[in-house]
């Protein structure tokens, strides 16, 4: 879907079709997004001045904050990447630097753009890597020798050619006419082949090929560094060194593969890649920042863990700031990405954040807890609703599920009531549910004769003792 087409009302649309409430958030995210369009149409001097307005989401665990940010992203084709605030520390400390994040972001953006470059050519390499097949089916002609080293041509430099007397007219007229037989039984041959390849006859037969080993040794220069910042020996000796080849047999099918995305490799420009993906980061980078509550002490406190603590939100702060970040594909300006952090907030509270960082973050939204309405819809709407998804798995093996209306009624009380007995986990609570529930017909489900299996509210009664548990708690009741 085109930027252009997508409003803050169709984003909102789009994500209902996922995720089921929270609209104050869907509003504050899609705003956001459509504010990155609308900067795109700007001057190049004005662009400069607008940075994005980095967002806070408050809520417990299983509302839905990951994914709003995880489906904006796939919306938008953004580079994405999803975080956790609690590893990160203090520079000094043992433990992943604040930056390493940026470069991450990086990293994913090369090889999204990396992916859609191989797509535009994937046709192509396919030709190419089925010729090669081709070429690995027909029967071979005996190789010619090879020298080890120049060591040896020189070594036998000195040695008489061996002579062979010259032919008679005839038998040179013969040796032309065996050749062309040859050459025709060889083309047929080709042909044939080359029909049961497309036809598919030939997906299981195995072939030897050479495919390129990319696993570079790299050097670490100090104890602690990440990988993005580690020494590559390849990317050291770039063509000094001829690219190390291992010999692997597989199937046919698995051979067009592996030799497909190599020949792709080679027909595109990886350093037109590396700089387009570095743009995308800086311009279009969306950073989801999980546990942001985590790094934040509770008011009043000043010593012990929440000093360690406020220096993370401290090395944060020139990040979302807007600074530049070295990284393997070059320099990164982080002052237009777009970061969204998220946590419960149960013990510290948004007020509690450095001043500094927190101005950086304008935009706070707070995600209700999930009802027993909630519940229902997430069963039922969603395109990918946790029932569909076990109704699918288990018509694997040709087990047919259905629910009705009373059975989700109670499947989402069931739910609500543990999340309010125990700890509020949100829409995964269903999932544990769920998965109590059919453990015995996902156990057996292999062995079953019948193939429709109909749950009803006796069936998810009888499961869960929901008279018996509703019988302990009225001793309770005043």
């Amino acid at each position: 879907m085109e930027m252009q087409e997508l409003t803050p009302k169709k984003i909102v649309s789009e994500l209902d079709r996922y995720i089921i409430g929270q609209d104050k958030a869907k509003r504050a995210v899609a705003v956001s997004l459509r504010n990155r369009y609308r900067r795109s149409l700007l001057t190049a001097a004005q662009r400069e001045e607008m940075t994005p307005k980095n967002i806070i989401m408050m809520g417990p665990t299983g509302v839905g904050k990951t994914e709003i940010a995880r489906r904006i992203s796939k919306l938008v084709s953004a580079p994405f990447i999803k975080v956790e605030a609690t590893k990160f520390t203090e520079v000094g400390y043992v433990g992943r630097d604040v930056e390493s994040m940026i470069r991450d972001l990086v990293t994913t953006s090369v090889r999204k753009v990396q992916q859609e470059k191989m797509t535009e050519v994937m046709e192509e390499a396919e030709k190419k890597a089925n010729a090669l097949i081709l070429d690995l089916l027909m029967p071979g002609k005996k190789k010619k020798e090879k020298l080890a080293n120049p060591f040896e041509l020189l070594m036998r430099g000195g040695a008489k050619a061996e002579t062979t007397p010259p032919k008679t007219e005839q038998a040179a007229e013969l040796d032309r006419q065996k050749e062309a037989e040859e050459a025709k039984t060889k083309a047929q041959l080709r042909e044939q082949l080359k029909n049961d390849l497309a036809a598919g006859k030939l997906e299981e037969r195995e072939v030897e090929i050479e495919v390129e080993d990319n696993k570079g040794r790299s050097i670490g220069i100090m104890a602690g560094m990440s990988d993005d910042m580690n020494i590559n020996i390849n990317d050291i000796m770039g063509d000094f060194m001829p690219k190390k080849k291992k010999k692997r047999v597989v199937k046919v099918k698995d051979a067009r593969r592996l030799l497909s995305n190599q020949e792709a490799q080679k027909m595109i420009d990886m350093d037109e890649v590396e700089e387009k993906g570095l743009r995308q980061a800086e311009q279009t980078g969306i950073i989801f920042i999980d546990e942001i509550d985590k790094i934040i002490g509770s008011s009043g406190a000043s010593n012990g863990p929440d000093v360690s603590r406020e220096g993370v939100q401290r090395d944060i702060l020139p990040i979302v700031e807007g600074c530049t970040v070295t990284t393997k594909y070059g320099p990164v300006k982080t002052d237009f990405i777009l970061f969204i952090g998220a946590g419960a907030f149960h013990v510290s509270k948004v007020e509690d954040m450095i001043p500094e960082l927190q101005g950086r973050f304008p935009v706070s939204v707070e995600l209700a807890s999930l009802t027993e309405k909630d519940f229902i819809q997430i069963l039922t709407q969603p395109e990918n609703s946790a029932i569909k998804q076990y109704q699918e798995l288990l018509a694997t093996e040709n087990v047919h599920l259905t629910f009705d209306e009373e059975a989700i009624k109670l499947i989402a009380k069931i739910a609500f009531s543990k999340n309010q007995d125990d700890e509020d986990i949100g829409a995964r609570r269903l999932h544990t549910v769920l998965e109590k529930l059919l453990e015995e017909i996902s156990f057996y489900a292999s062995d079953y004769d019948q193939d429709i299996f109909k749950i009803d509210s006796k069936y998810v009664e009888s499961v869960f003792n929901v008279k018996e548990t509703e019988k302990q708690y009225t001793k309770f009741m005043l």
